[in-house]
């Protein structure tokens, strides 16, 4: 945002704006009135009418023309006029030197001529400035920048401009003689006083000559002084020879020298003096060798010419004729002497003084040449400023308008001219509200607007206005005026005929912008105007009161002058108040009338008015007594109010009149003659020499006819005896008591009201009146209907003050924070000050009415001083108890007042509630932290100082010294790479153990030895110890090591052995995982068993031992991983991992079994779901020889992957590379080295067992089934499927063969390491196809027979669940009985009898039962001949298979293949 310029236009405060409603707009007057206590002392408001108020425009625009004024906008402003006539006499003193004034430029801008000589002169003059060398003092004070040189330059401008025009002023250059006239300083080497002799320059050196202009009083002339910079005034000299002189070469006069030093000879003056005397004495006059040098010869007749100054008729080539009077002077004699010969006519210095001593014309506005039409002048005025501002006229900004006005007005170098059609009578053209009887025809809608109050035709002549009873006609006064303005156009500072009201109402056009001055301020106004501008008031001494003068709101701001401002838009009134000044321009075209009027409360001013025109000469614009007396004369018709001002005015009026013809009689005056001025016109009885409009009485002598004077200027009629003079009376004294009698009786009421409430305003002390009084007299003047006046809006007031006293009192007395109250300040939320109690103490017996609560807050405020003084003396106390502050603070809230020591009371009571809490923190060290001594420490410097707060201060801050430069240090040994020993620290720890804070850093490190120690203990528990330690411990135990800042020696070995198994698990995963695979290593070892769903056969069974521990958990991967890592040796894992393969086996036959029986023929093909695709089966199918699930060829597996030596198995089966066994071996070896144990490394462990184990127990089949060795190697293909014939001998049955396959390719598809024996024996039995296809046959008659007994066993299921449930509902004492006394029974048995028995007691005959514990059990019968019962989780059998498949145990299995 820019900055705005120092000399740029600030504008004043708005003034008050109103807008009133309907019913309050009804009557203008009461609503005048009403706002008149807030507008008055602004001076000028602004009234917004309702909305819907729009009066039409009634004027005849066809029938307006009108002759505007000019108005030149730089000869407004009052200084900038000032300085535009000082420039008039300079140019007007130069011109009749004979030369031509151009203003010279400094630093880029004209020189301000008239500052300069102002400031020259307040500087003591020329002489004083060059003396004590102050032209760079001036040149700041002018605004020049410093260090320029500016000061030489303004002292040779005023050298060769201003000190000529000074010295002439003073009448220096009016000297008689040369021995008498002091040579100025500067001139003094212009001078040789030893033979009055110069020489001139030479004629080459000489400056041209500027021509002098006609006029150097209009505007043009004043352009070319600023058109360019002229650095030295100086005119060249030039020599007239007359030719006809030279033809008579009679008498040689004169010699011309060839060079002048300064000066040359007035020869054309001089010779032209010389052709007179020719004539008279017929003798010729010549001048010979013009540019020699000879001897000056001189006759009688040349002796004639002398100088005035010297006397002397000698150095007659230096005389100078004046072409006024011609006399004749030396130019060297001449204050200050002339360097040159003027070219011009030259003027001496007597004849000078008489011309520039004429008084300068009085300023005023020329009428324009044209007669303008409303249309035509508003087309000139919308060009002009679409054109200044170059857009269009309603898009300029107000506020640059209202810059740019008073920039213009406020400079000499620009001259913008304007018109302004002011004054225009409305009675000829129409006024522009609608007026009855009047051209323009009004509307229904609109009749309302004729006899409304705010039309300005019927305002001024209204009942509440005064100037009703002015029977003539006064324009722009009681008939309004009309106002078209364009751009610029200018209302100067003036107040108001007879310092009256007046309402100016804008019709339409754009904004009028309006300065005012409150009328209190009016004097103030005139004296800075007077004291900024005395030359034009010394010109024209009511130049006030010709509209002509405007000076800058901000120049009369800065005296202290109130300004405000506003700008009328169209539809709005401006009201401006009793002898309020104002003034203001218009923004551009518009419309707008204005009246004035008169109210009761104008009445004393308007008597006042009329003396100060008195005093200023000034006429008036109607006769002030003879209104008076024409109200008198209806004084039935008055209201009261009126009635009572009349009759003030009146008395004061007749005073005053008796007093003035008293005075006339003892002077002489004897004749008096009754004289009816009412009926002459006011030019014809105006005093001749005040101008007052006189009335009442007047002097006239019959030696001057017509013409009269006021008893107040007797003396300025004539100069006959004064017994000559006759007074001239319109009443006698005897008709005017009469008068004001009636009106007294008409106000008596009133009066006698006003002069009770006078009293009840005016009592003083014991005599005052209560509040009911005052309450009784505004009561009695409504039910009397007096109308609103000054004084009963006074008593309004006094009595609004007095309620508000007594409120507040009333609220002070019951110790109730409220309102606070101001004399004359208003409101504010907050509580009285001591100072403001005892004010308002003060006003309490200071208002005119008498309160009661007075003497009770007087001893409030007798009670606050004791405090205050209590106060003090504590607060001098340096050992002042908490208790005591403490309880002054306790007193002080029942004073319901803002006391000055009460914020110092709450600092001394935060010193010490400091230092209890710093004797608290101190004494408990744990809780003394560096925070909590920082926070001590800024709450200690946010306290007033105080010794103790000090002393306390100094011993934190020692403290928290100490502490940051342990806790720092600590911090660096707790942070050191590598960190230190665990005995440094300890030695550091002993250190701050005296220290009495919490350090966290201290805590840290002692914390930190701890550990370390701790940790030691263990690394050295572990190195010692017998069992082997896990891999998480031993992590768990580096990441701990790592974390403890301390140099511990056995962490690098642990780290070692981390690094040593990372990298094992990373072999492993190598070797074991398939790339890409999305199974963990763990995974991959471990037995898989997560497959499978539904729910097996269950038979309930009870704990036989409740000692015995519960099964682990062991659902998921992560079960299994906690199962291993809370083993203590590798033998309990081992133990762990085989209880997972049963459940692998478990959950492998159920996932088997499902996948089967969903390939049945008797499924549905098409809902049937296969594949990773989940897609019907169809084309080229493969089967998982694991899972037994169907795949599409196509989406698991490519073309090229054949794999005829091994069974298929699908992508999730899949899970290992299967590495060969001589691989895999040394990495357990490996690991076995490393005597660490890890899950991966258990679950390796388990698998290379496992496959051991199966390798010697394939051999063992083999051998028992009459295999080929599986040792031997197979170096040729196996024979085709087919050929029996080549097959070896077989001792088994195909049952057992087909039992042989099956564990053959599921145990070795679980196992992760490649077997070779698995591959001869796979090989082999895939010859053995013949054999394959009789089992499978079995297997398809076994489904046929299982779906003939489904429907039997459903129904034997629901009568076991049953009863199993009834059995479960039974108390615990009966099961026992019955448990005792059941015997063992065959698990074939019926369900009556299995109810009566104790099932559940029943042992598994499995090999290596299990013995599962839990509430419920799942069991399984076998359905071949021994009809025995196993556990299904021990025979791997899942509760699916369970429910839809015979269950045939391996003894039945064996006995029914033999």
């Amino acid at each position: 945002m820019t900055q705005p310029r120092p000399d740029e236009f600030k504008p004043p405060q708005e003034c008050p704006v109103f807008e009133p409603s309907w019913e309050e707009f009804a009557d203008p007057f009461a609503y005048i009135n009403k706002i008149r206590p807030i507008a008055e002392k602004t001076g000028i408001c602004k009234v917004r009418p309702p909305p819907d108020w729009q009066p039409p425009f009634a004027c005849d625009v066809d029938r307006l023309h009108f002759t505007p004024r000019i108005q030149r906008l730089n000869e407004l402003e009052a200084q900038t006029r000032v300085k535009l006539n000082f420039l008039d006499q300079i140019a007007k003193f130069w011109e009749l030197q004979g030369c031509s004034l151009k203003i010279p430029h400094v630093e880029r801008k004209i020189l301000d001529l008239y500052q300069l000589n102002k400031n020259v002169a307040d500087e003591g003059g020329f002489d004083i400035v060059c003396r004590d060398r102050r032209w760079t003092a001036i040149a700041l004070k002018m605004g020049f920048a410093p260090g320029k040189a500016v000061g030489s330059h303004l002292r040779s401008h005023y050298e060769r401009l201003l000190y000529p025009y000074n010295l002439f002023q003073s009448g220096a250059n009016l000297l008689v003689s040369w021995t008498d006239a002091p040579t100025p300083i500067i001139f003094q080497s212009f001078l040789d006083t030893s033979d009055k002799e110069c020489k001139p320059p030479d004629l080459t050196e000489r400056q041209h000559f500027v021509e002098p202009t006609e006029s150097c009083c209009n505007s043009a002339h004043r352009a070319k002084w600023m058109r360019a910079e002229v650095d030295d005034l100086v005119v060249q000299s030039h020599t007239h020879l007359s030719e006809e002189l030279l033809l008579k070469p009679v008498i040689q006069i004169a010699q011309l020298p060839c060079n002048h030093l300064l000066y040359s000879i007035p020869f054309k003056s001089l010779s032209q003096k010389m052709e007179e005397l020719h004539k008279k004495a017929n003798l010729s006059v010549i001048c010979l060798k013009p540019y020699g040098c000879s001897q000056l010869f001189m006759n009688a007749l040349v002796d004639l010419y002398m100088c005035l100054v010297c006397g002397s008729g000698s150095d007659e080539d230096r005389l100078l004729l004046c072409d006024g009077c011609d006399a004749s002077y030396h130019t060297f004699c001449l204050i200050p002497p002339l360097h040159d010969i003027p070219k011009g006519d030259w003027r001496c210095p007597k004849c000078l003084a008489q011309e520039c001593s004429k008084p300068q014309e009085a300023f005023g506005f020329e009428q324009a040449y044209r007669d303008y039409s409303l249309r035509a002048f508003g087309e000139m005025a919308d060009s002009f400023k679409s054109d200044y501002f170059n857009m269009p006229v309603h898009m300029v900004p107000t506020e640059l308008v209202e810059k740019e006005f008073w920039r213009l007005v406020s400079t000499i170098e620009e001259d913008v001219t304007v018109e302004y059609g002011a004054d225009i009578a409305s009675k000829e053209f129409g006024s522009g509200f609608p007026i009855k009887n009047g051209r323009f025809k009004v509307s229904e809608k609109d009749e309302k607007y004729l006899n409304c109050g705010w039309n300005l035709n019927n305002m001024a002549m209204m009942d509440p206005s005064v100037l009703t009873h002015v029977t003539a006609d006064i324009c722009g006064m009681t008939l309004p005026w009309l106002y078209v303005g364009m751009c610029f156009s200018s209302f100067c500072w003036h107040i108001e005929d007879h310092w009256s009201y007046s309402i100016n109402y804008l019709h339409w056009g754009e904004p009028k912008t309006w300065y005012g001055a409150p009328g209190f301020a009016a004097e103030q106004l005139e004296a800075v105007m007077k004291k900024l501008a005395p030359e034009l008031f010394q010109i024209q001494p009511d130049l006030l009161h010709q509209l002509v003068t405007i000076m800058n709101p901000n120049t009369l701001m800065s005296y202290g002058v109130p300004i405000y401002r506003t700008n009328q838009c169209a539809g709005e009134f401006v009201i401006t108040f009793p002898r309020a000044y104002h003034s203001g321009f218009n923004q551009g075209f518009n419309f707008a009338e204005a009246v004035n009027f008169c109210t009761v409360d104008w009445m004393a001013l308007g008597r006042q008015c009329v003396d100060h025109y008195r005093l200023l000469h000034r006429y008036c614009v109607f006769s002030h007594d003879e209104m008076i007396c024409k109200m008198a004369s209806k004084a039935n018709s008055l209201d009261v109010v009126l009635a009572s001002a009349v009759q003030k005015d009146m008395k004061d009026m007749i005073r005053e009149e008796q007093d003035l013809r008293d005075k006339v009689r003892k002077m002489g005056v004897l004749h008096c003659e009754q004289a009816e001025y009412d009926l002459l016109q006011d030019d014809e009885r105006q005093c001749a020499k005040c101008r007052t409009t006189c009335f009442l009485s007047a002097i006239t002598c019959p030696c001057s006819p017509g013409q009269l004077v006021c008893l107040h200027h007797i003396q300025d009629l004539c100069s006959c005896p004064l017994t000559n003079y006759t007074l001239n009376y319109r009443f006698t004294l005897d008709d005017l008591y009469p008068m004001m009698n009636v009106v007294k009786q008409r106000a008596e009421s009133y009066d006698e009201w006003a002069s009770r409430v006078t009293e009840t305003l005016e009592a003083k002390l014991d005599k005052k009146k209560s509040l009911s009084v005052f309450r009784s007299l505004i009561n009695e003047s409504e039910s009397k209907m007096f109308p609103d006046n000054d004084l009963l809006r006074q008593l309004r007031l006094v009595t609004q003050d007095a309620e508000k006293c007594f409120s507040v009192a009333q609220q002070l007395l019951n110790g109730k924070r409220q309102t606070r109250y101001r004399c004359g300040g208003g409101k504010t939320q907050s509580q009285l000050t001591v100072q403001e109690l005892r004010s308002f103490v003060r006003q309490l017996y200071n208002i005119p009415c008498s309160l009661p609560q007075a003497p009770k807050l007087k001893d409030l405020l007798n009670c606050i001083e004791d405090f205050q003084q209590h106060s003090e003396k504590v607060l001098m106390d340096e050992a002042t108890g908490t208790a005591v502050i403490q309880s002054l603070l306790d007193v002080s809230f029942d004073f319901d007042v803002e006391l000055p020591e009460l914020p110092i009371l709450r600092e001394r009571l935060e010193q010490a509630r400091w230092l209890e809490g710093v004797q608290q923190t101190s004494a408990q060290p744990s809780t003394l932290t560096l925070e909590t001594m920082r926070r001590l420490i800024d709450q200690g410097v946010g306290l007033t100082p105080h010794p103790s707060v000090e002393k306390a201060m100094a011993h934190l801050q020692e403290l928290l010294t100490v502490s940051e430069h342990w806790e720092e240090k600590t911090s660096i040994l707790l942070k050191a790479r590598p960190p230190p020993s665990i005995e440094v620290l300890s030695e550091a720890a002993e250190k701050v153990v005296g220290i009495p804070a919490y350090l966290p850093n201290c805590m840290m490190l002692k914390d930190s030895i701890s550990r370390a120690r701790e940790w030691l203990q263990e690394a050295e528990a572990f190195q010692d110890g017998d069992s082997i330690p896990l891999f998480d411990e031993l992590s768990d135990m580096v990441i701990r090591g790592q974390a403890i800042p301390v140099q511990l020696d056995p962490l690098k070995h642990l780290e070692f052995l981390v690094a040593e198994l990372q990298a094992w698990k990373e072999s492993a995963a190598k070797i074991f995982l398939i790339k890409n695979s999305h199974f963990t290593l763990l995974e991959v070892l471990c037995p898989r068993f997560e497959v499978g769903a539904g729910s097996p056969k269950r038979k309930s069974k009870k704990a036989k031992d409740c000692s015995k521990k519960k099964m682990v958990k062991l659902d998921c991967l992560s079960d299994v991983e906690k199962a291993l890592l809370e083993t203590k040796d590798t033998t309990s894992a081992l133990a762990t991992l085989g209880e997972v393969r049963l459940r692998e086996m478990w959950a492998l036959s159920s996932l088997r079994a499902a996948n089967e029986s969903k390939l049945l023929p008797t499924a549905d093909c098409m809902d049937l779901k296969v594949c990773v695709c989940q897609n019907p089966p169809m084309g080229a199918m493969l089967q998982c020889e694991l899972c037994r699930d169907a795949f599409h060829s196509v989406c698991v597996r490519a073309p090229s992957d054949s794999r005829s030596a091994q069974a298929w198995l699908c992508p999730d089966c899949r899970r290992s590379e299967k590495p060969p066994l001589d691989k895999v071996m040394p990495l357990l070896a490996s690991l076995q080295r490393i005597q660490v144990r890890l899950p991966e490394g258990d679950a390796l462990h388990y698998l290379v067992e496992r496959t051991v184990s199966w390798q010697h127990r394939a051999r063992q089949v083999s051998a028992s089934c009459g295999l080929p060795d599986l040792e031997e190697n197979f170096t040729t293909s196996p024979s085709p499927v087919g050929k029996v014939s080549h097959t070896p001998s077989l001792k088994c049955s195909y049952l057992s063969i087909l039992n042989i396959w099956f564990i053959t390719v599921t145990v070795s598809s679980l196992m992760k390491i490649r077997n070779p024996v698995y591959f001869k024996m796979l090989r082999f039995l895939s010859l053995q196809d013949g054999l394959k296809k009789e089992v499978v046959n079995g297997v398809e008659k076994k489904a046929k027979r299982r779906l003939e007994r489904e429907a039997l066993e459903t129904e034997r299921r629901d009568k076991a669940k049953k009863l199993q449930n009834k059995r479960q509902k039974m108390n615990k004492e009966k099961n026992l009985e019955r448990r005792a006394a059941s015997t063992s029974s065959s698990p074939r048995s019926d369900f009556s009898q299995s109810d009566d028995s104790e099932e559940e007691m029943a042992m598994c005959p499995a090999e290596g039962c299990q013995q599962p514990e839990g509430d419920e059990v799942d069991w399984v019968q076998c359905d071949g001949s021994c009809n025995q019962w196993f556990h299904q989780v021990c025979v791997g059998v899942t509760a699916e298979l369970a429910e839809k498949e015979d269950y045939v145990c391996v003894s039945c299995t064996i006995s029914d293949g033999r």
